[in-house]
Formats: C-alpha cells, structure tokens, sequence
C-alpha cells in the first residue's frame, strides 16, 4: 500500500491572507516610523532597498535574461516602484480605508490597460464592472461644495496614481509570460529603489535627521515584512487560481478598516462605506470573471 503526500490546499490561502492582512496594518509602523523622523520616502528606500540587497544575492544566477526585454522591465519597473510609493506616502498622509479603497479601483484600470494594450475583450460584464467602480469612486470622491467629484488631497491621488501603476505593471507582468517570477519579484524591488532615489533626489534636504532604532526597525521590515510579503504573495497566486486569489486579498480591506478604528480616530463616511461597497462588488466580479 503507497501513500501519497496530500496537497498543502490551505497554505496558499493562509499565504495570501498574511499578505492581504500585512498589507492592511502597514501604515501603522510606517507612522511610527515617521514619527521617529524617518520620512515615508526613506523609510521606502531602506525597506525595499534591504529586500533588494538579499533578492540579489538570491536571484542573481537568474538575472541574466532581464537583458531580453530592457524597456518592458524598466516600464514595469518604475510602475512597480511608483505603486509602492506612492501607497506608503498616501497611507501615511491620508485616511487609512479611504487610501485602500482608492487603491482597489486597480481592477478598473487594468480592464482599461488589457483592452488597450493586450486586445483583451472587456465584454458586456466588463462594462458594468467599469460602470459600478467608477460610481463607487465618484460617490467616494463627492464633496458638494466642492461640485465635481475630483481627489480632495494628496493622499487621494497617491492612492489613486497607485492604483493605476499597480494595474500598469500587472498587464505587463501578463504581457512578459516568458519573464520568469523571480526576475519580476527582483524588478519589483528595484523600482521601488528607483523610484524612492529619484524622489530623494528631486526633494534634496539631505539625510534626515532620525534614530538609530528608526533606521534598524525598517531595514528589518525590508528583511522580514518586505521579503516574506512578496514571498506569499507570489507562492499564494502561484498555487491558487487568479479568481480565487484576487478575492482573498481583498482582505486587505477588513485589516485596514480593523486597525485604522482600534488604533486611530478616523471615521468612516457613510459615503466612503457605500462608495467601498461599490469598489469590492466591481473587484469581486472582475475576479470572478476571469474564472466563468
């Protein structure tokens, strides 16, 4: 009699989930952080610059085919690193659920990018997923004595502009099938790197003044949290269909608005509750979709 070894099914799903709830309550210790003195910009640059220092080391006999597709790369690259960025400065300037919501309006323009880049048919149900996302953003978005419905602060168009890089580098993660998941893992990092350099650079200022344990506690969240966060992220959607793992990570949503209300005092509008609701329904059937 033989036995077989049984499949890991719920290690993807718990995967996924320590991703989606990490990426929920990240604000918290980037605040504190900030507090410290560490400004988001460089507390990105050493996190992501650390996780870059060991994807090195661990990637590099495997680094040799980034030279096949340099421009794609770079584009996914830069929209990489804007996408992080720019989400760890929204979080730490604005409202913690409001930002992530913003941020999961991603789906839409990904549809928009698939038909225009990819030729992807977008389809009647695609068309009404566009339709219930913008609607939820623009009832998120309205301020009446503001008339239209436009992002009111920075944050809104951090959370809004990552979004959008995000989406950018998921069509091109789909359109470089031939890039292994390693070389985009390593892209990723490198962009956030980039992206934060150039920022340092464009603000200029200098070094900021900060403390010792400021500077160690993100390194080791680049080491640890950075690192084991993509690690799951890629083993989770690597083990688990697209529709399946999409929906999952909404999680990130209820870690969010869990930790914001027990650790802030940020309400959430009644605008924002109906116009999120929008947003996840419009993610949950993208998702959905690409299983029917």
């Amino acid at each position: 009699m033989t036995s077989t070894k049984p499949t890991p099914t719920l290690l993807p799903v718990f995967s996924l989930l320590f991703t989606a709830t990490m990426w929920g309550v990240i604000w918290y210790p980037l605040r504190l952080l900030d507090q410290q003195g560490l400004p988001g910009i460089w507390a990105s640059l050493l996190m992501y610059g650390s996780a870059l220092a060991v994807g090195t080391l661990w990637f590099r006999a495997r680094l040799v085919p980034v030279r096949h597709h340099p421009w794609l790369l770079l584009v996914m690259a830069l929209a990489s690193g804007w996408c992080n960025v720019a989400f760890i400065l929204a979080v730490l300037e604005g409202h913690v659920v409001r930002v992530i919501l913003l941020f999961y309006l991603s789906p839409l323009w990904a549809t928009l990018l698939g038909w225009l880049i990819l030729r992807e048919r977008v389809g009647r149900w695609g068309v009404v997923n566009l339709v219930i996302a913008m609607a939820g953003a623009l009832t998120m978005l309205w301020v009446p004595e503001l008339g239209f419905p436009w992002p009111q602060d920075r944050a809104d168009w951090y959370a809004l502009s990552s979004g959008m890089a995000f989406a950018v580098a998921n069509v091109l993660v789909r359109h470089l099938q031939t890039v292994s998941m390693e070389i985009k893992v390593w892209i990723n990092w490198l962009g956030v790197v980039l992206v934060a350099v150039v920022w340092v650079l464009w603000q200029g200022g200098g070094v900021p003044a900060t403390s010792d344990g400021a500077v160690v506690g993100a390194i080791t969240m680049g080491l640890l949290g950075i690192t084991a966060m993509t690690l799951a992220v890629q083993y989770g959607v690597t083990h688990m269909p697209v529709h399946r793992s999409a929906v999952i990570l909404l999680f990130e949503l209820v870690a969010g608005a869990i930790s914001s209300l027990l650790l802030t005092d940020e309400a959430i509008l009644p605008k924002e509750w109906i116009g999120g609701g929008f947003i996840i329904l419009a993610s949950y059937w993208s998702a959905r979709q690409q299983h029917d």
